[in-house]
């Protein structure tokens, strides 16, 4: 790498928003680069062990196609992932299993065959910003120090640092106490016997309070998704082998028969965006881990031969910083089903807080079908004119957040910054002056579902 690298558009950040934004900026004819500080696209989905992907519908429709949807397309010709199917946790619509592995190198396809260039391995340092512009980026990797310029940024980090770095105004967690949710370090464990678990399931029906005692919901599906097994978690944590501050065990299938991903410990009280307070959260995170691991293979029948495969790589971030946008979506925006004339995704998935306080998940349901809108001026802030800032840290109050975090959901996100971002490059306007209806246009014309 030489010292300063000029692109149209530079993607901070490769998780799926980050790399949705770069294959509809490079497919619109951008010169794009997307960095990231693993040596993989996917973010949560490969990074930390996330899955399955929810929800791609409301309802019968499916909210979210575009590339997202496309990425699916793609491993299902593969076999790597069967598609949407029934949610047998009986939480929301549909889950989208998928082979992580597999994910890893179709999304880097999808950037390649697009026109995008990739950069691994490579973290955010600083930001030079000059009169309300973002001019370059200065990045660390084993080439050392480099300067990155560009026309347009933008923020697919997670946790805003690009946009926190360029000065952007920024809340953190719930706006009482600025307490976030919980972190979670997901694991993955092969050899399951899952025959033997639903038969456990029917036969136990009072521990799986979702079901409301009819359990025939998990026979619906090619891949097993659960939460329950409320007592036996309940009488492990009285004798002091189970730490996990939450009140039932949750897994997922994979597309691989037999293989689930943990997604039940919870760790509490950490900051993503502190380097110490992180590190410390991975460590209990490990040790939750160890212990669920102890507590599957006692406790719970078809978990006696499996195996566990990996913990995260590293662990799930659910919140952190929150941008101050042009407007900040409310949980009143979500569930009233509020339209906007710069909408440019929608989603079907219910607000899902994890309580910062230890047990306890609150949920807020949509009726059945509901589905809500998510506008661009979200994405845009009012302090720097060429910053787009997409996934889980555009501007949401803690509640719309909850809801709009997801994987599918920020996809749609990111696939509508990457084509906002290349039409302020092509039109020589600011990230604010975009044609919104032009944006729409581009993106119904790459398959997005718009109801506008």
């Amino acid at each position: 790498m030489g010292n300063s690298q000029q692109y149209d558009v530079v993607v901070m950040g490769g998780g799926i928003s980050g790399a949705m934004a770069a294959i509809a900026a490079s497919s619109a004819g951008a010169r794009t680069l997307i960095i990231e500080s693993q040596g993989f696209l996917g973010g949560t989905l490969t990074a930390n062990g996330v899955g399955p992907m929810m929800t791609f519908h409301a309802g019968e429709k499916q909210a979210i196609q575009g590339f997202t949807d496309q990425l699916i397309e793609r491993l299902k010709k593969l076999g790597k992932s069967p598609g949407h199917i029934v949610d047998t946790v009986g939480f929301t619509y549909s889950v989208t299993p998928f082979d992580a592995e597999a994910m890893k190198h179709e999304l880097e396809l999808m950037v390649v065959e697009n026109g995008g260039e990739i950069l691994y391995h490579t973290m955010l340092v600083s930001v030079k910003t000059e009169s309300g512009n973002i001019v370059s980026v200065t990045v660390c990797n084993k080439s050392g120090l480099s300067e990155i310029e560009a026309t347009v940024f933008i923020d697919a980090t997670g946790d805003g640092d690009l946009s926190a770095r360029a000065g952007v105004e920024y809340t953190k967690g719930r706006e009482s106490d600025g307490a976030t949710q919980p972190m979670t370090l997901n694991m993955k464990m092969y050899n399951v016997n899952i025959p033997r678990v639903k038969q456990y399931i029917h036969e136990h029906p009072d521990d799986f309070p979702l079901y409301n005692g009819d359990t025939s919901i998990i026979e619906t599906s090619s891949r097993l998704s659960v939460g329950g097994f409320d007592s036996l978690f309940k009488e492990a944590k009285a004798r002091g082998e189970i730490s996990i501050p939450r009140e039932n065990i949750l897994f997922f299938e994979t597309n691989n028969p037999g293989e689930v991903i943990l997604n039940t410990t919870r760790i509490l009280g950490h900051d993503a965006t502190d380097a110490l307070s992180l590190s410390k959260a991975e460590m209990v995170g490990r040790k939750q881990c160890r212990e669920l691991e102890m507590f599957v293979h006692k406790y719970i029948p078809g978990f006696e031969d499996a195996v566990v495969e990996s913990t995260g790589p590293s662990i799930g971030v659910r919140g952190s910083r929150q941008i101050k946008g042009l407007y900040t979506l409310t949980a009143e925006d979500l569930l009233e089903q509020r339209k906007f004339t710069d909408t440019i995704a929608h989603s079907g998935y219910p607000i899902d807080i994890h309580s910062p306080d230890g047990e306890g998940t609150k949920h807020e349901k949509l009726e059945w079908g509901g589905m809500y809108s998510i506008p661009y001026s979200c994405m845009i802030t009012e302090s720097v004119k060429n910053l787009i800032v997409i996934g889980r840290c555009i501007s949401a109050t803690f509640e719309a957040q909850a809801a709009m975090r997801t994987t599918p959901t920020t996809g749609a996100i990111g696939h509508a910054g990457g084509v906002a971002a290349a039409m302020a490059v092509k039109k020589g306007t600011t990230v604010q002056d975009v044609n919104i209806r032009d944006v729409q246009a581009v993106l119904k014309e790459q398959g997005a579902y718009l109801e506008v």
